[in-house]
């Protein structure tokens, strides 16, 4: 498989570019939880030191008694002031202080003696699977245990970084839509403007040869026949006119049997193709059947394929043209080779703008058959099936 030069550049710039930004990204990303993990770490840090600090007031407290002269002003300010982490002070195994915690203080939610004992018990237990508890020395030899977890700020900023990503991923992608259906519609655009001054520019010199074919006519001695293959092509020159001027334009469908155009268009190309092709058109479908189509378009795709598949096999070879009717109304159409055949990797490709199995050419062929099926007959144009060396089967749908 090759590709245009210009599209190859094109796509290997877009490439490059996309992996240094993709690149650029993950750097950011990855900066972004790093900065937000330290910063985490150092308030979880600056949280212990506190519950540290809290429970030794605790124990200064017990320590010097109710009657003790001693100025619990500090003391008390440092109790009080914990109104962020959740702690439980645990002495012979029984919970006797709780401080923060949101269901205790709930007015909405009470609590019999039992239910806030097995409560407290099980708080107790999350709160030791996420922190070290902090031993305190109480009255007569006695060993107290303050329980404490992570303040609910610090436990929603270990989600922020999280977040943040997923809303700069969201903007990211919305940006990159808006901007690849911008490029799409531009290129869009110019195929369009350049398929339609294709057309404009043709029209003169068919107008010409329709008029020179005429006095040829009139000489005699000029063979009938050949002015009437000369013919065939001018008319041929029209449609191909037609096509182009109806890119980017909502086509006119008409009922028409797919059958008998497929079989109309197979016999044109027979007789300007190499003989050494072997044609196999086997159609079933019922005179009258018909689906609304835009001839001229329809022609088109038979007519690429066709040609992709004899330039497959490199003039010579066998080419099958099967038109039937499926269970569900359906015309489908097979059109097989005994070309070289699409590597599993290319199929991927094959409809993609630039991507040729030609030396020269633009690569839009197949993209443009492919949107005139998809997209103005609301059917499917696909690789049916494909093998190295033996061939491949396009299948349209419609």
């Amino acid at each position: 498989m090759s590709k245009n030069s210009f599209f190859f550049n094109l796509s290997d710039q877009l490439s490059g570019w996309r992996l240094v930004i993709i690149s650029i990204l993950m750097l950011v990303g990855a900066g972004v939880l790093y900065y937000f993990n330290q910063l985490g770490q150092a308030l979880q840090d600056r949280e212990t030191k506190y519950a540290t600090l809290y429970a030794e007031s605790v124990r200064f407290f017990i320590e010097q008694g109710l009657d003790s002269p001693c100025d619990y002003t500090f003391v008390s300010e440092v109790i009080g002031a914990n109104e962020s982490i959740p702690a439980i002070l645990v002495s012979e195994g029984e919970a006797i202080n709780a401080v923060n915690i949101a269901e205790l203080t709930d007015s909405t939610r009470t609590f019999t003696e039992e239910e806030r004992k097995k409560f407290l018990d099980e708080k107790i237990l999350a709160m030791a699977a996420e922190h070290e508890p902090i031993e305190i020395d109480l009255l007569e030899g006695q060993r107290g245990y303050l329980y404490y977890s992570s303040s609910s700020t610090l436990k929603e900023l270990k989600f922020f970084p999280y977040i943040l990503l997923a809303t700069f991923l969201v903007f990211g992608t919305l940006a990159f839509i808006a901007y690849s259906s911008s490029r799409k519609a531009e290129e869009n655009r110019v195929w369009v403007g350049l398929a339609k001054e294709t057309a404009h520019q043709l029209g003169t010199p068919i107008s010409g040869l329709l008029g020179w074919i005429a006095v040829l006519r009139e000489f005699d001695g000029f063979d009938q026949s050949i002015g009437d293959e000369m013919e065939k092509d001018v008319y041929r020159l029209e449609t191909i006119t037609t096509r182009f001027s109806n890119i980017g334009s909502v086509p006119t469908m008409k009922e028409e049997n797919i059958g008998k155009v497929v079989e109309e268009t197979t016999l044109y190309l027979r007789r300007r193709i190499s003989t050494k092709i072997e044609w196999f058109v086997a159609n079933t479908l019922s005179p009258d059947i018909n689906n609304k189509i835009n001839r001229h378009l329809f022609e088109w795709v038979i007519e690429n394929l066709c040609k992709n598949a004899v330039d497959s096999m490199a003039g010579v070879g066998e080419l099958y043209v099967t038109i039937y009717e499926k269970p569900n109304g359906k015309v489908q159409i097979d059109i097989r080779d005994t070309g070289k055949g699409i590597s599993n990797a290319n199929q991927r490709k094959i409809f993609r703008p630039g991507f040729s199995t030609k030396k020269r050419g633009w690569g839009l062929g197949l993209t443009l058959a492919k949107r005139i099926i998809e997209t103005y007959h609301g059917g499917k144009l696909f690789i049916k099936q494909s093998e190295l060396d033996k061939g491949t089967t396009f299948g349209i749908i419609v």
